[in-house]
């Protein structure tokens, strides 16, 4: 008989000592994925994210006017009631140069009052039919006041553009001056322009662009 040691139960095997093998617990997972879900909700929420209407807000309309809120029919039946009103001449502003022009002062004339910007489109359009007769009326020796009042445009920026644009008439600085807006409005956007008669008095108001004739139209109703 051998004399071999009786062979005993192998001990199980064990793993080394080292770095344990964590796992995510349940609540970092939860807040890990509340916070993408946080992110893709604020992306979502960001002004124009989810469309291609690169418009700026000031400039978008439903109607005639950059910027308006209104439809068209809104605005046209603001412009009506407007009609047959006292003109508020009394208000002074100062021109693009830094002289104060008195609106009181052109009352017994037809006034052709303009407001415009020069970021708007449709005020660019317009002016080149003012500028032509402002010429004619001029060389016809009538009376008519035309004036330009922008309405917020800073007056290093005023200079160049009315150079540009020839501008023969007065360009008025409405900029910081939304009393005179709110005398000849509200203003629910622009080109917006009041045509005065020799009595002061309202004749129409006309919101959104106007063409030559159109503008003539209304300066000959005056006379």
């Amino acid at each position: 008989m051998d004399n071999e040691a009786p062979l005993t139960p192998e001990a199980p095997m064990t793993e080394s000592p080292g770095i344990p093998d964590r796992k995510p617990s349940k609540l970092a997972v939860f807040i890990a994925m509340a916070a993408v879900g946080i992110a893709i909700l604020l992306v979502m929420l960001a002004p124009g994210a989810g469309t291609n209407d690169t418009t700026p807000p000031a400039t978008k309309s439903t109607g005639n006017l950059t910027g308006s809120p209104n439809s068209a029919e809104d605005d046209a039946a603001a412009d009506a009631k407007a009609a047959g009103k006292t003109a508020p001449l009394n208000f002074t502003i100062k021109d693009m140069n830094g002289v104060d022009v008195k609106l009181a002062a052109f009352k017994g004339k037809p006034i052709v009052l303009n407001f415009w910007a020069t970021w708007c489109g449709p005020c660019r359009a317009e002016i080149p039919s003012l500028v032509e007769l402002q010429k004619k009326y001029s060389d016809e020796g009538q009376d008519v006041v035309i004036l330009g009042i922008s309405v917020d445009d800073p007056v290093a920026k005023l200079k160049p553009y009315a150079a540009q644009m020839k501008m023969n008439y007065p360009v008025l600085v409405g900029n910081g001056r939304q009393d005179i807006q709110d005398a000849f409005g509200p203003l629910w956007g622009i080109p917006v322009t009041v045509f005065i008669g020799r009595d002061g008095m309202i004749a129409k108001k006309h919101s959104g662009i106007a063409s030559k004739e159109q503008f003539e139209q209304e300066i000959k109703a005056l006379l």
